[in-house]
């Protein structure tokens, strides 16, 4: 079920509604064995909150629905990188809470559908992960692809498309930053980046972050790396940004920076650090679109 603030502003600590309960590793050991407290639909914090961004985390969750019966893996499967982002949801959750803004989470495995990827992408319903087979994808018919679809991806784009909407109409200017991790090795090769700051065709939060990355002590951030455009990974950033004209921006961590809290607490300091000043150049942006567009003015700034 959707949640929203009560008293339609941001709240400095959790509410008392917040089910701390949630958290990453709880959801870390959800399989069909346990029974879920939560059900299918998106999760959505702080939807009121006032402050300039929206936080999308497409990969929180590693919880299969029990009808999909594990999707024949195992647990060590399930609660590898394969099937989530390990550490994403918290930072997410941070994110959200210390720039006062709306975070909206998938409540179910990628391997069920990434809802960071179109219906028509076969990798949204991936047959494998790195070397982890997924039986359970494999000879699924254009039925199987249609109730995924529309039980897990459409809700999805609707929970994000419905916060956007809101904060239009209310007049709130909003910034699209998707929160994800990444593994250190991929197919046995060490990954030297910690954090990487991957955009599409509006590059403008991307660098505006990456023009004060090099202030991060003993930290190696990256642009479009791991992943970039090219891969196929900026499907929200497009869905939700690009096609709303927002300025958006994809966060990768690497997933062993993020094992403790205080390894988390600590990326969300940097992530910060980073994130705050982009967000002002991007509400000066909005400002002077506002006025250029209200005024008949040749001027050349507008």
């Amino acid at each position: 079920m959707t949640q929203s603030n009560p008293c339609g502003k941001f709240f400095p600590k959790a509410p008392a509604w917040y089910p701390r309960a949630l958290g990453d590793r709880m959801i870390a050991n959800m399989t069909s064995e346990t029974e879920t407290p939560f059900d299918e639909l998106p999760e959505v914090l702080f939807r009121d909150a006032e402050g300039p961004g929206l936080i999308v985390c497409e990969h929180a969750s590693n919880w299969i629905p029990a009808r999909y019966n594990r999707l024949g893996l195992d647990s060590l499967a399930l609660d590898s990188h394969a099937a989530w982002d390990p550490g994403a949801r918290d930072i997410a959750v941070k994110l959200s809470r210390r720039l006062h803004s709306p975070m909206v989470a998938a409540r179910v495995s990628r391997l069920v559908y990434d809802c960071n990827r179109p219906p028509e992408d076969k990798s949204a319903i991936p047959h494998s992960s790195e070397t982890i087979a997924v039986p359970g994808n494999r000879n699924l018919d254009v039925a199987g692809r249609r109730e995924r679809t529309q039980s897990v991806y459409q809700p999805f784009c609707d929970a994000v498309e419905s916060v956007i909407d809101e904060r239009r109409a209310a007049g709130r200017a909003t910034v699209l930053i998707t929160v994800h991790s990444f593994t250190p090795l991929w197919f046995g090769m060490p990954r030297e980046t910690h954090i990487g700051i991957l955009h599409d065709e509006d590059s403008r939060m991307a660098d505006a972050m990456l023009a004060r990355a090099s202030a991060l002590p003993n930290r190696i951030v990256g642009r479009n790396d791991p992943y970039g455009a090219a891969d196929g990974v900026t499907h929200s950033l497009r869905r939700y940004g690009l096609k709303h004209g927002l300025a958006n921006v994809m966060i990768e961590i690497r997933n062993d920076l993020l094992r403790s809290e205080d390894d988390r607490i600590g990326i969300v300091e940097e992530l910060l650090f980073l994130l705050r000043p982009a967000l002002a150049e991007m509400r000066s942006d909005v400002r002077l679109h506002e006025t250029c567009s209200s005024t008949s003015s040749t001027d050349g700034d507008c």
